[in-house]
Protein backbone atom coordinates (compact mmCIF):
# COMPACT_ATOMS: atom_id res chain seq x y z
CA UNK A 1 0.00 0.00 0.00
CA UNK A 2 1.59 3.05 -0.87
CA UNK A 3 0.91 5.96 1.86
CA UNK A 4 1.03 9.64 0.32
CA UNK A 5 3.23 11.67 2.68
CA UNK A 6 3.75 9.21 5.97
CA UNK A 7 7.88 9.05 5.13
CA UNK A 8 7.53 12.79 6.54
CA UNK A 9 5.72 12.06 9.15
CA UNK A 10 7.55 11.94 12.96
CA UNK A 11 6.43 9.84 15.71
CA UNK A 12 4.62 11.70 19.04
CA UNK A 13 6.85 11.86 21.82
CA UNK A 14 6.35 11.56 25.67
CA UNK A 15 7.84 11.63 28.99
CA UNK A 16 8.77 8.26 31.21
CA UNK A 17 8.61 9.22 34.83
CA UNK A 18 8.30 13.09 33.86
CA UNK A 19 12.06 12.67 33.03
CA UNK A 20 12.97 10.52 30.01
CA UNK A 21 12.04 11.48 26.68
CA UNK A 22 11.24 9.00 24.21
CA UNK A 23 9.11 8.25 20.69
CA UNK A 24 6.26 6.39 21.53
CA UNK A 25 7.06 3.65 19.23
CA UNK A 26 9.69 1.60 19.94
CA UNK A 27 11.90 -0.73 18.20
CA UNK A 28 11.94 -3.82 19.66
CA UNK A 29 14.35 -6.47 19.17
CA UNK A 30 13.16 -9.67 20.38
CA UNK A 31 13.27 -11.20 16.91
CA UNK A 32 17.45 -10.98 17.03
CA UNK A 33 16.95 -13.48 19.61
CA UNK A 34 17.30 -16.17 17.04
CA UNK A 35 13.57 -17.06 16.61
CA UNK A 36 13.74 -15.38 13.03
CA UNK A 37 17.02 -15.14 11.81
CA UNK A 38 19.84 -17.51 13.11
CA UNK A 39 22.91 -15.85 12.14
CA UNK A 40 23.04 -11.69 13.10
CA UNK A 41 25.44 -9.38 11.42
CA UNK A 42 25.87 -6.88 14.16
CA UNK A 43 27.74 -4.26 12.28
CA UNK A 44 25.14 -4.14 9.49
CA UNK A 45 22.51 -4.26 12.17
CA UNK A 46 23.92 -1.06 13.95
CA UNK A 47 24.26 0.40 10.42
CA UNK A 48 20.62 -0.28 10.29
CA UNK A 49 20.08 1.57 13.10
CA UNK A 50 20.72 4.83 11.06
CA UNK A 51 17.50 5.19 9.06
CA UNK A 52 15.11 4.58 11.75
CA UNK A 53 16.76 7.11 14.24
CA UNK A 54 16.60 9.84 11.56
CA UNK A 55 12.84 8.96 11.13
CA UNK A 56 12.67 9.53 14.96
CA UNK A 57 12.15 5.92 16.09
CA UNK A 58 15.23 6.71 18.33
CA UNK A 59 14.28 4.18 21.05
CA UNK A 60 15.10 0.39 21.36
CA UNK A 61 13.87 -2.50 23.79
CA UNK A 62 16.06 -5.30 24.62
CA UNK A 63 16.81 -7.76 26.96
CA UNK A 64 19.79 -9.58 28.37
CA UNK A 65 18.29 -13.32 26.55
CA UNK A 66 17.71 -11.46 23.11
CA UNK A 67 20.37 -12.77 21.60
CA UNK A 68 23.14 -10.17 20.10
CA UNK A 69 21.07 -7.39 20.61
CA UNK A 70 23.15 -5.52 23.59
CA UNK A 71 25.57 -6.37 21.46
CA UNK A 72 24.36 -4.33 18.26
CA UNK A 73 23.52 -0.93 20.44
CA UNK A 74 27.26 -1.37 21.26
CA UNK A 75 28.27 -1.58 17.97
CA UNK A 76 26.11 1.35 17.53
CA UNK A 77 27.66 3.38 20.36
CA UNK A 78 31.36 2.56 18.51
CA UNK A 79 30.13 3.82 15.48
CA UNK A 80 27.86 6.61 15.38
CA UNK A 81 27.35 9.95 17.78
CA UNK A 82 23.33 9.41 17.33
CA UNK A 83 21.95 9.85 20.22
CA UNK A 84 19.66 6.65 21.04
CA UNK A 85 17.12 5.23 23.91
CA UNK A 86 18.13 2.30 24.73
CA UNK A 87 16.26 -0.34 27.34
CA UNK A 88 17.20 -3.77 28.41
CA UNK A 89 15.60 -6.30 30.82
CA UNK A 90 16.67 -8.20 33.36
CA UNK A 91 15.31 -12.24 33.58
CA UNK A 92 17.30 -13.64 36.19
CA UNK A 93 17.15 -17.70 36.29
CA UNK A 94 15.22 -19.03 39.83
CA UNK A 95 17.85 -20.08 41.31
CA UNK A 96 17.89 -18.59 45.01
CA UNK A 97 20.50 -16.30 44.28
CA UNK A 98 19.62 -13.13 46.17
CA UNK A 99 22.88 -11.11 46.43
CA UNK A 100 23.70 -8.05 45.48
CA UNK A 101 26.80 -9.14 43.50
CA UNK A 102 24.57 -10.75 41.05
CA UNK A 103 22.51 -8.37 40.20
CA UNK A 104 25.55 -5.53 39.83
CA UNK A 105 27.07 -8.16 37.42
CA UNK A 106 24.21 -8.70 35.65
CA UNK A 107 23.77 -5.23 34.92
CA UNK A 108 27.46 -4.23 34.33
CA UNK A 109 27.39 -6.83 31.76
CA UNK A 110 24.62 -5.33 30.17
CA UNK A 111 26.47 -1.84 30.34
CA UNK A 112 29.62 -3.67 28.67
CA UNK A 113 27.93 -5.38 26.01
CA UNK A 114 25.83 -2.08 25.38
CA UNK A 115 28.96 0.34 25.74
CA UNK A 116 27.30 2.95 27.93
CA UNK A 117 27.50 3.61 31.64
CA UNK A 118 23.90 3.93 32.20
CA UNK A 119 21.07 1.94 31.38
CA UNK A 120 18.51 4.27 30.26
CA UNK A 121 15.53 1.75 31.82
CA UNK A 122 16.23 -1.08 33.24
CA UNK A 123 13.05 -3.30 33.09
CA UNK A 124 12.81 -6.21 35.47
CA UNK A 125 10.78 -9.72 35.17
CA UNK A 126 9.59 -11.78 38.01
CA UNK A 127 8.91 -15.23 37.22
CA UNK A 128 7.46 -16.57 40.54
CA UNK A 129 5.72 -13.93 43.28
CA UNK A 130 5.69 -16.82 45.49
CA UNK A 131 9.51 -16.59 45.65
CA UNK A 132 10.32 -13.31 47.49
CA UNK A 133 13.61 -13.45 45.68
CA UNK A 134 11.85 -10.49 43.65
CA UNK A 135 12.12 -8.58 46.42
CA UNK A 136 15.48 -8.75 47.09
CA UNK A 137 16.78 -7.78 43.71
CA UNK A 138 14.19 -5.16 43.63
CA UNK A 139 15.85 -3.64 46.06
CA UNK A 140 19.69 -4.07 44.63
CA UNK A 141 18.36 -2.35 41.57
CA UNK A 142 17.30 0.83 43.09
CA UNK A 143 21.24 0.44 44.78
CA UNK A 144 22.33 0.34 41.58
CA UNK A 145 20.15 3.08 40.73
CA UNK A 146 21.42 5.62 43.53
CA UNK A 147 24.68 4.57 42.17
CA UNK A 148 24.16 5.94 38.97
CA UNK A 149 24.23 2.46 36.45
CA UNK A 150 20.88 2.78 35.46
CA UNK A 151 18.80 5.97 34.77
CA UNK A 152 14.84 4.29 35.66
CA UNK A 153 13.67 0.94 36.88
CA UNK A 154 10.17 -0.86 34.77
CA UNK A 155 8.73 -4.05 35.06
CA UNK A 156 7.81 -6.75 32.14
CA UNK A 157 4.67 -8.13 32.59
CA UNK A 158 3.51 -7.48 36.16
CA UNK A 159 0.28 -7.81 37.44
CA UNK A 160 -2.34 -5.43 39.23
CA UNK A 161 -2.05 -6.64 42.86
CA UNK A 162 1.87 -7.37 42.61
CA UNK A 163 2.34 -3.48 40.47
CA UNK A 164 0.59 -2.00 43.38
CA UNK A 165 2.26 -4.23 45.98
CA UNK A 166 6.03 -2.61 45.03
CA UNK A 167 4.81 0.84 44.58
CA UNK A 168 3.32 1.10 48.20
CA UNK A 169 6.32 -1.41 49.78
CA UNK A 170 8.19 1.87 48.78
CA UNK A 171 9.69 1.15 45.26
CA UNK A 172 9.73 3.30 42.30
CA UNK A 173 8.79 2.27 39.13
CA UNK A 174 8.76 4.20 36.09
CA UNK A 175 7.36 1.30 33.12
CA UNK A 176 5.42 -1.97 32.98
CA UNK A 177 5.96 -3.54 29.43
CA UNK A 178 3.17 -5.66 28.85
CA UNK A 179 0.93 -7.13 25.77
CA UNK A 180 -1.47 -5.37 24.69
CA UNK A 181 -3.49 -5.26 21.54
CA UNK A 182 -6.96 -5.07 19.90
CA UNK A 183 -7.33 -8.76 20.95
CA UNK A 184 -5.58 -8.43 24.34
CA UNK A 185 -7.44 -6.81 26.15
CA UNK A 186 -6.23 -7.56 29.25
CA UNK A 187 -4.74 -4.05 30.14
CA UNK A 188 -7.83 -2.11 30.00
CA UNK A 189 -10.26 -4.62 31.10
CA UNK A 190 -8.99 -5.62 34.68
CA UNK A 191 -7.19 -3.04 37.32
CA UNK A 192 -3.96 -2.48 35.53
CA UNK A 193 -4.88 0.40 33.59
CA UNK A 194 -6.09 2.08 36.76
CA UNK A 195 -3.17 1.81 39.10
CA UNK A 196 -0.58 2.36 36.61
CA UNK A 197 -2.75 6.00 35.94
CA UNK A 198 -3.09 6.33 39.48
CA UNK A 199 0.66 5.88 40.52
CA UNK A 200 2.34 7.61 37.09
CA UNK A 201 3.28 4.02 35.56
CA UNK A 202 3.56 4.01 32.07
CA UNK A 203 3.17 0.90 29.82
CA UNK A 204 4.82 0.00 27.08
CA UNK A 205 2.65 -2.50 24.67
CA UNK A 206 3.90 -5.15 23.04
CA UNK A 207 2.56 -7.85 20.85
CA UNK A 208 0.32 -4.61 19.04
CA UNK A 209 0.31 -6.39 16.04
CA UNK A 210 0.50 -10.25 17.09
CA UNK A 211 3.59 -10.99 15.25
CA UNK A 212 2.39 -9.79 11.88
CA UNK A 213 -1.09 -11.00 12.29
CA UNK A 214 -2.67 -7.75 12.04
CA UNK A 215 -2.05 -6.97 8.74
CA UNK A 216 -3.48 -6.94 4.99
CA UNK A 217 -1.65 -10.68 4.38
CA UNK A 218 -4.26 -12.24 6.92
CA UNK A 219 -7.46 -10.75 5.28
CA UNK A 220 -9.75 -14.22 4.21
CA UNK A 221 -6.88 -16.07 4.64
CA UNK A 222 -6.70 -19.73 6.38
CA UNK A 223 -5.07 -19.96 10.00
CA UNK A 224 -1.61 -21.14 9.45
CA UNK A 225 -0.34 -24.62 10.68
CA UNK A 226 3.23 -24.91 12.72
CA UNK A 227 4.30 -27.86 11.04
CA UNK A 228 7.61 -29.54 10.98
CA UNK A 229 8.26 -29.17 7.27
CA UNK A 230 7.20 -25.29 7.75
CA UNK A 231 7.40 -24.12 11.54
CA UNK A 232 6.15 -20.75 12.39
CA UNK A 233 8.72 -18.01 13.60
CA UNK A 234 8.52 -17.79 17.26
CA UNK A 235 6.45 -14.28 16.90
CA UNK A 236 3.63 -16.37 14.84
CA UNK A 237 3.75 -19.31 16.98
CA UNK A 238 3.22 -17.02 20.13
CA UNK A 239 0.59 -14.99 18.87
CA UNK A 240 -1.40 -17.70 17.31
CA UNK A 241 -1.60 -18.81 21.04
CA UNK A 242 -3.21 -15.46 21.60
CA UNK A 243 -5.59 -15.88 18.96
CA UNK A 244 -6.99 -19.49 20.33
CA UNK A 245 -7.47 -18.17 23.82
CA UNK A 246 -9.51 -15.06 22.49
CA UNK A 247 -12.07 -17.31 20.65
CA UNK A 248 -10.31 -18.51 17.58
CA UNK A 249 -9.51 -17.84 13.93
CA UNK A 250 -13.30 -17.08 13.01
CA UNK A 251 -13.53 -14.45 15.52
CA UNK A 252 -10.19 -13.02 14.93
CA UNK A 253 -11.02 -12.40 11.28
CA UNK A 254 -14.40 -10.67 12.63
CA UNK A 255 -11.88 -8.25 14.13
CA UNK A 256 -9.46 -8.18 11.50
CA UNK A 257 -11.99 -7.36 8.76
CA UNK A 258 -12.96 -4.40 11.18
CA UNK A 259 -9.48 -2.70 11.22
CA UNK A 260 -9.44 -3.36 7.33
CA UNK A 261 -12.43 -1.64 6.47
CA UNK A 262 -11.29 1.18 9.24
CA UNK A 263 -7.43 1.13 7.66
CA UNK A 264 -9.29 1.83 3.88
CA UNK A 265 -11.34 4.85 4.91
CA UNK A 266 -8.09 6.82 6.43
CA UNK A 267 -5.85 5.07 3.76
CA UNK A 268 -3.46 3.73 6.29
CA UNK A 269 -2.38 0.06 6.26
CA UNK A 270 -4.26 -2.09 9.13
CA UNK A 271 -1.15 -2.34 11.10
CA UNK A 272 -1.84 1.44 11.87
CA UNK A 273 -5.38 1.50 12.74
CA UNK A 274 -4.16 -1.37 15.13
CA UNK A 275 -1.17 0.11 16.59
CA UNK A 276 -3.26 4.02 16.83
CA UNK A 277 -6.17 1.67 18.98
CA UNK A 278 -3.58 1.13 21.37
CA UNK A 279 -1.72 4.08 21.64
CA UNK A 280 -4.98 5.60 22.47
CA UNK A 281 -5.43 3.93 25.66
CA UNK A 282 -4.16 6.52 27.52
CA UNK A 283 -1.72 4.99 30.01
CA UNK A 284 0.13 3.72 27.42
CA UNK A 285 3.24 5.39 26.71
CA UNK A 286 4.49 3.92 23.81
CA UNK A 287 4.38 0.75 21.47
CA UNK A 288 7.07 -1.48 21.15
CA UNK A 289 7.47 -3.02 16.95
CA UNK A 290 9.39 -5.49 16.16
CA UNK A 291 12.34 -4.93 14.11
CA UNK A 292 15.00 -6.97 12.60
CA UNK A 293 17.63 -4.28 12.02
CA UNK A 294 18.10 -5.47 8.57
CA UNK A 295 17.56 -4.37 4.95
CA UNK A 296 13.96 -4.68 5.49
CA UNK A 297 13.92 -1.96 8.32
CA UNK A 298 13.61 0.41 6.03
CA UNK A 299 10.29 -1.49 3.99
CA UNK A 300 8.26 -1.22 6.98
CA UNK A 301 9.06 2.29 8.74
CA UNK A 302 6.43 3.74 6.51
CA UNK A 303 3.95 1.43 6.94
CA UNK A 304 4.71 1.75 10.69
CA UNK A 305 4.93 5.29 10.90
CA UNK A 306 1.20 5.59 9.47
CA UNK A 307 0.28 5.27 12.79
CA UNK A 308 0.85 9.05 13.68
CA UNK A 309 -1.03 10.38 10.72
CA UNK A 310 -4.54 10.01 11.46
CA UNK A 311 -7.07 9.52 14.06
CA UNK A 312 -9.68 7.21 14.97
CA UNK A 313 -13.37 8.93 15.30
CA UNK A 314 -16.30 7.64 17.03
CA UNK A 315 -17.60 5.81 14.11
CA UNK A 316 -14.19 3.62 13.86
CA UNK A 317 -14.28 2.94 17.61
CA UNK A 318 -17.52 1.60 17.54
CA UNK A 319 -17.23 -0.57 14.42
CA UNK A 320 -14.54 -2.27 16.10
CA UNK A 321 -15.92 -2.38 19.42
CA UNK A 322 -18.56 -4.41 17.51
CA UNK A 323 -16.34 -7.05 16.48
CA UNK A 324 -14.45 -7.32 19.77
CA UNK A 325 -17.85 -8.28 21.33
CA UNK A 326 -17.43 -12.04 19.94
CA UNK A 327 -14.09 -12.46 21.50
CA UNK A 328 -13.56 -14.06 24.41
CA UNK A 329 -11.85 -12.67 27.39
CA UNK A 330 -8.00 -14.13 27.51
CA UNK A 331 -7.48 -15.06 31.29
CA UNK A 332 -6.18 -13.80 33.58
CA UNK A 333 -4.42 -10.50 33.94
CA UNK A 334 -1.18 -8.78 31.77
CA UNK A 335 1.59 -10.73 32.30
CA UNK A 336 0.23 -14.34 33.71
CA UNK A 337 0.87 -15.96 30.31
CA UNK A 338 4.24 -16.65 32.25
CA UNK A 339 2.90 -18.10 35.43
CA UNK A 340 -0.06 -20.29 34.88
CA UNK A 341 -1.93 -22.24 32.05
CA UNK A 342 -2.70 -21.32 29.55
CA UNK A 343 0.81 -20.78 28.68
CA UNK A 344 0.98 -17.98 25.48
CA UNK A 345 4.43 -18.65 25.47
CA UNK A 346 6.28 -19.62 21.25
CA UNK A 347 6.80 -22.87 23.14
CA UNK A 348 3.17 -23.18 24.79
CA UNK A 349 5.10 -23.57 28.02
CA UNK A 350 8.03 -22.01 30.60
CA UNK A 351 10.48 -24.66 28.80
CA UNK A 352 11.94 -21.89 27.16
CA UNK A 353 12.33 -19.83 30.30
CA UNK A 354 12.12 -21.97 33.47
CA UNK A 355 14.31 -25.12 34.01
CA UNK A 356 12.32 -28.22 35.52
CA UNK A 357 13.59 -29.69 38.77
CA UNK A 358 12.81 -32.51 40.91
CA UNK A 359 13.07 -31.09 43.89
CA UNK A 360 9.90 -32.95 45.56
CA UNK A 361 11.61 -36.37 45.36
CA UNK A 362 12.36 -36.42 49.63
CA UNK A 363 9.18 -34.69 50.21
CA UNK A 364 7.05 -37.23 48.34
CA UNK A 365 9.55 -40.31 50.33
CA UNK A 366 8.66 -38.96 53.46
CA UNK A 367 4.80 -38.44 52.77
CA UNK A 368 4.87 -42.30 51.50
CA UNK A 369 6.13 -43.59 54.31
CA UNK A 370 3.39 -41.56 56.49
CA UNK A 371 5.79 -38.96 58.12
CA UNK A 372 4.98 -35.99 59.49
CA UNK A 373 6.32 -33.00 57.45
CA UNK A 374 7.27 -29.34 58.83
CA UNK A 375 8.06 -26.54 56.79
CA UNK A 376 10.08 -23.77 58.35
CA UNK A 377 10.23 -20.42 56.00
CA UNK A 378 13.49 -18.99 58.14
CA UNK A 379 11.78 -16.52 60.12
CA UNK A 380 13.61 -16.37 63.95
CA UNK A 381 10.22 -16.85 65.88
CA UNK A 382 9.93 -20.17 64.69
CA UNK A 383 12.82 -21.23 66.58
CA UNK A 384 11.91 -19.02 69.58
CA UNK A 385 8.33 -19.82 69.84
CA UNK A 386 8.47 -23.55 68.66
CA UNK A 387 6.33 -23.42 65.55
CA UNK A 388 6.33 -24.44 61.89
CA UNK A 389 5.37 -21.90 58.68
CA UNK A 390 3.19 -24.99 57.70
CA UNK A 391 2.85 -28.85 58.74
CA UNK A 392 1.81 -31.66 56.40
CA UNK A 393 0.20 -34.64 57.65
CA UNK A 394 -0.75 -37.13 54.65
CA UNK A 395 -2.81 -35.04 52.37
CA UNK A 396 -3.52 -32.05 54.55
CA UNK A 397 -1.34 -28.89 54.99
CA UNK A 398 -1.97 -26.63 57.34
CA UNK A 399 -0.34 -23.00 57.08
CA UNK A 400 0.66 -20.99 60.48
CA UNK A 401 -0.90 -17.25 60.72
CA UNK A 402 1.12 -15.09 58.51
CA UNK A 403 1.65 -11.57 57.72
CA UNK A 404 3.30 -9.40 55.45
CA UNK A 405 6.64 -10.19 56.89
CA UNK A 406 9.30 -8.68 54.69
CA UNK A 407 12.90 -10.33 54.26
CA UNK A 408 15.11 -9.35 57.18
CA UNK A 409 17.97 -8.31 54.57
CA UNK A 410 15.62 -6.01 53.18
CA UNK A 411 14.61 -2.38 54.99
CA UNK A 412 11.15 -2.76 54.85
CA UNK A 413 8.65 -3.03 57.90
CA UNK A 414 6.12 -4.77 55.88
CA UNK A 415 5.47 -5.89 52.32
CA UNK A 416 2.67 -3.73 50.88
CA UNK A 417 3.47 -0.62 53.33
CA UNK A 418 0.12 0.45 55.11
CA UNK A 419 -1.62 -1.15 52.14
CA UNK A 420 -4.30 -3.64 53.61
CA UNK A 421 -5.20 -5.30 50.14
CA UNK A 422 -1.04 -5.40 49.39
CA UNK A 423 -0.38 -6.65 52.38
CA UNK A 424 -3.50 -9.25 51.84
CA UNK A 425 -1.56 -9.96 48.38
CA UNK A 426 1.93 -10.30 50.44
CA UNK A 427 0.49 -12.89 53.09
CA UNK A 428 -1.20 -15.46 50.11
CA UNK A 429 1.98 -15.37 48.29
CA UNK A 430 4.10 -16.36 51.17
CA UNK A 431 1.37 -19.07 52.24
CA UNK A 432 1.44 -20.16 48.58
CA UNK A 433 5.26 -21.20 48.52
CA UNK A 434 4.45 -22.59 51.80
CA UNK A 435 2.07 -24.85 50.32
CA UNK A 436 4.71 -25.22 46.91
CA UNK A 437 7.43 -26.34 49.13
CA UNK A 438 4.86 -29.45 50.93
CA UNK A 439 3.91 -30.39 47.40
CA UNK A 440 0.27 -28.57 47.75
CA UNK A 441 -0.70 -25.80 45.52
CA UNK A 442 -3.19 -22.89 46.14
CA UNK A 443 -5.69 -24.50 44.24
CA UNK A 444 -5.89 -27.04 47.23
CA UNK A 445 -6.92 -24.53 49.95
CA UNK A 446 -9.88 -25.53 51.42
CA UNK A 447 -10.07 -22.96 54.52
CA UNK A 448 -9.08 -19.44 55.27
CA UNK A 449 -9.13 -16.99 58.51
CA UNK A 450 -8.52 -13.72 58.27
CA UNK A 451 -7.45 -11.83 60.96
CA UNK A 452 -7.31 -7.53 60.14
CA UNK A 453 -6.66 -4.54 62.34
CA UNK A 454 -9.40 -2.13 61.18
CA UNK A 455 -13.03 -3.22 59.70
CA UNK A 456 -12.26 -0.14 57.15
CA UNK A 457 -10.25 -2.31 55.22
CA UNK A 458 -12.58 -5.73 55.12
CA UNK A 459 -12.97 -4.86 51.69
CA UNK A 460 -9.40 -4.42 50.76
CA UNK A 461 -8.40 -7.21 51.91
CA UNK A 462 -11.97 -9.23 50.76
CA UNK A 463 -11.21 -8.16 47.30
CA UNK A 464 -7.46 -9.36 47.15
CA UNK A 465 -8.66 -12.78 48.58
CA UNK A 466 -11.21 -13.06 45.85
CA UNK A 467 -8.64 -11.87 43.28
CA UNK A 468 -6.16 -14.78 44.51
CA UNK A 469 -8.53 -17.68 44.39
CA UNK A 470 -10.44 -16.83 41.11
CA UNK A 471 -7.20 -17.01 39.73
CA UNK A 472 -7.31 -20.56 40.28
CA UNK A 473 -11.04 -20.94 40.23
CA UNK A 474 -11.66 -22.06 43.48
CA UNK A 475 -13.65 -20.36 46.61
CA UNK A 476 -12.57 -22.01 50.00
CA UNK A 477 -14.55 -21.44 53.52
CA UNK A 478 -13.29 -18.27 54.93
CA UNK A 479 -13.70 -16.21 57.89
CA UNK A 480 -12.96 -12.71 58.75
CA UNK A 481 -12.86 -10.66 61.80
CA UNK A 482 -10.97 -7.82 63.37
CA UNK A 483 -8.77 -8.91 65.99
CA UNK A 484 -5.36 -7.27 67.96
CA UNK A 485 -2.19 -8.42 65.76
CA UNK A 486 1.20 -8.24 67.14
CA UNK A 487 3.25 -5.79 65.03
CA UNK A 488 1.87 -2.11 64.55
CA UNK A 489 3.12 -2.63 60.74
CA UNK A 490 1.02 -5.76 60.33
CA UNK A 491 -2.66 -5.28 59.23
CA UNK A 492 -3.77 -8.35 58.05
CA UNK A 493 -3.03 -12.14 59.13
CA UNK A 494 -4.21 -15.11 57.22
CA UNK A 495 -4.03 -19.30 57.98
CA UNK A 496 -4.83 -21.76 55.99
CA UNK A 497 -5.88 -25.51 55.49
CA UNK A 498 -5.28 -27.09 52.52
CA UNK A 499 -5.84 -30.85 51.11
CA UNK A 500 -3.56 -31.82 48.38
CA UNK A 501 -4.96 -33.37 45.48
CA UNK A 502 -8.62 -32.05 46.10
CA UNK A 503 -10.67 -30.72 43.18
CA UNK A 504 -8.28 -32.65 40.54
CA UNK A 505 -11.81 -33.92 39.79
CA UNK A 506 -13.19 -30.53 38.89
CA UNK A 507 -15.24 -28.78 40.92
CA UNK A 508 -19.22 -28.70 41.58
CA UNK A 509 -20.93 -25.31 43.04
CA UNK A 510 -23.80 -25.51 44.47
CA UNK A 511 -26.59 -22.83 45.04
Amino acid sequence: MSIIGVPSVKPERTLIANSLEIPRMLNGLWQLAGGHDKNVDIAAAAEAMGSLIDAGLDGFDMADHYGDAELVIGQHHKTSKAPIKAFTKWCPAENGIKTFQQAEAAIDRALDRMGTSQVDLLQYHIWDYTDDTYLHNMSHLHELQKRGKIGHIGLTNTDAEHLELLIHSGFSIATNQVSCSVIDQRLVRGRLSEVCAENNVGVLAYGTLLGGFLSEKWVGAEEPQDTENAPLNWSLRKYLRFINAAGGWAVFHKVLSSLDSVAKKHGVPIAAVATRWVLDIPVVKAVIVGTRLSTQSDKYRASNLAAFSFSLDDEDRSLISSAQASLTNIPGDCGDEYRRAPFLTASGDLSDHVEGTDAYATLQEAIAQGKRVEYGSGSKWESIAGYSRAVRVGDTIRVSGTTANAPSALQLSSIGGSCARCQTVACLDIIARSLKKLGGDISNVVRTRIMIRTAEDCEGVSLAHGWRFSCVGIRPANTLTTAGLIGDEFLVEIEVEAVVGLGDGGVLCLT
